[in-house]
């Protein structure tokens, strides 16, 4: 301290107070400073690499267009090859980054302090995330980056916390996963309700004010970069209570069957003692190949239900339409990719499946398809997810249908009710069974 010029009196001062800083102090005035500080610093962080996450995605899948549309047959081969080596590389060295990665994020949150130690929320398990979603964005697989990025972001927080020499609790983990949302679809609002509905099973005052903090600071990081964009284009069309009546129940029964049917196929898939099920399942690698060569078949044939499916969900939700058959092919492709075992998400993917099954039931009623399609995104991904509160608002916020909330909210409400009766048990927290295990005792 000398050596910057200040007097010894305030080298002692400053020497105690960054040994107080850094160690804690009796009072827990520091502490809780230093709290504050490992917050903003993970959400800066994860702001930063959720942006490239999504920035790199996009780049893959628009080369992965670039390669179908010089060689259409090419993803015959290369899909499954992509399927299956990712398979491998997940179940050989990274077993924690495979699936979606929030169920992780929910088991972990069961022992916090144990898990940051562990492997559900690690750097190296969220770098392999981070790559190997990548790897399957770019061989065409129907997987989303949200969830991913919900793991990743946890990972960082955790990892910020730790260098910190904070305290982890529950809070953090909800605090990252919640902040991940948010920077994913430059959604805030959406951030903080998927944190009440999924990541927290007791919310509490000071639980909800780190949350909000790291959704800020990560929603400013996603501003200040990409600007203020609507992630699914604007719908501003607004819905009459005639065929509101008729529009709602219609939607919310088809959207939340179909989605419960898809949450019950995983969950049943991943637990059936039926010998062909049981032999699929041990020998992953042979799976995700099989898997692989369905993608690619129903990408080749229908030529939109590559990837993500954003594009085609945008020229829905803004009215240009689509071929009926979208939704059933982005639902197959999904499936398949999702039972593959590989690294990705589905939050995107399901949103696309409910704009095609939208797209589909629209020519029945005398409402404007997009808003039919935007109501089919909310009553389907609620039929997966059982996420209202959620579903609305990203919906809300990724389409500016802020006129459609009062639908929205009715349609979610029953897709909920009617997921629920098909699938009683929700996905994420039944995916999250197997990772339970893991944080039992420290690694």
């Amino acid at each position: 301290m000398s050596r910057l010029g200040l007097p010894p009196a305030y080298a002692v001062r400053a020497r105690a107070l960054i040994d107080r800083l850094f160690r804690g102090s009796p009072d827990g005035v520091i502490p809780v400073a230093r709290r504050r500080v490992a917050t903003a610093a993970g959400a800066v962080l994860l702001g930063l690499v959720a942006l490239l996450f999504a920035r790199l995605g996009d780049h893959l899948q628009s080369l992965h267009g670039a390669i179908v549309h010089r060689w259409p047959y090419l993803p015959l081969v290369l899909t499954p090859l992509i399927f299956a080596g990712t398979a491998w590389i997940t179940m050989r060295f990274f077993s924690a980054a495979r699936g979606s990665g929030i169920p992780q994020v929910i088991a972990a949150a069961h022992n916090p302090e144990a898990s940051s130690r562990g492997p559900l929320i690690s750097l190296k398990t969220a770098m392999a995330k981070f790559w190997l979603t990548l790897a399957m964005l770019f061989a065409g697989g129907s997987v989303g980056r949200e969830g991913p990025t919900v793991q990743i972001s946890a990972a960082i927080m955790i990892a910020v916390h730790r260098l910190l020499r904070v305290p982890v609790t529950a809070g953090v983990y909800i605090a990252g996963g919640a902040a991940g949302v948010s920077a994913a679809f430059n959604t805030p609002l959406a951030g903080v309700a998927f944190a009440i509905e999924e990541l927290a099973a007791a919310y509490e005052q000071r639980v909800a004010v780190l949350v909000m903090a790291a959704v800020m600071i990560a929603g400013f990081v996603s501003l200040g970069i990409a600007g203020d964009y609507v992630y699914f284009g604007a719908m501003r069309q607004t819905l009459a209570l005639g065929p509101a009546l008729i529009v709602i129940p219609v939607i919310g029964i088809c959207g939340g069957l179909a989605g419960g049917l898809f949450s019950r196929s995983v969950l049943a898939f991943g637990r059936s003692q039926h010998p062909a099920l049981a032999a699929l399942r041990a020998r992953p690698v042979r799976l995700a190949l099989g898997c692989g060569v369905i993608v690619a078949v129903i990408g080749i044939a229908t030529g939109i239900s590559w990837g993500t499916g954003y594009g085609t969900t945008r020229h829905l939700v803004e009215g240009d339409g689509a071929p009926p058959w979208f939704g059933p092919a982005k639902l197959g492709a999904t499936l398949a990719t999702t039972l593959s075992g590989t690294p990705g998400g589905i939050f995107a993917p399901s949103l696309s499946v409910g704009a095609g099954i939208g797209n589909l039931l629209s020519p029945l009623f005398t409402a404007p398809s997009a808003v039919v399609v935007v109501l089919g995104m909310a009553a389907y991904f609620v039929g997966v997810v059982r996420a209202p509160l959620t579903a609305v608002i990203i919906i809300t916020e990724t389409t500016a249908s802020r006129g459609l909330v009062i639908p929205l909210f009715a349609t979610a409400l029953i897709a909920d009710t009617v997921s629920a009766l098909v699938c009683r048990e929700r996905l994420y927290h039944g995916l999250s069974r197997p990772f339970l295990q893991k944080t039992a005792a420290p690694a």
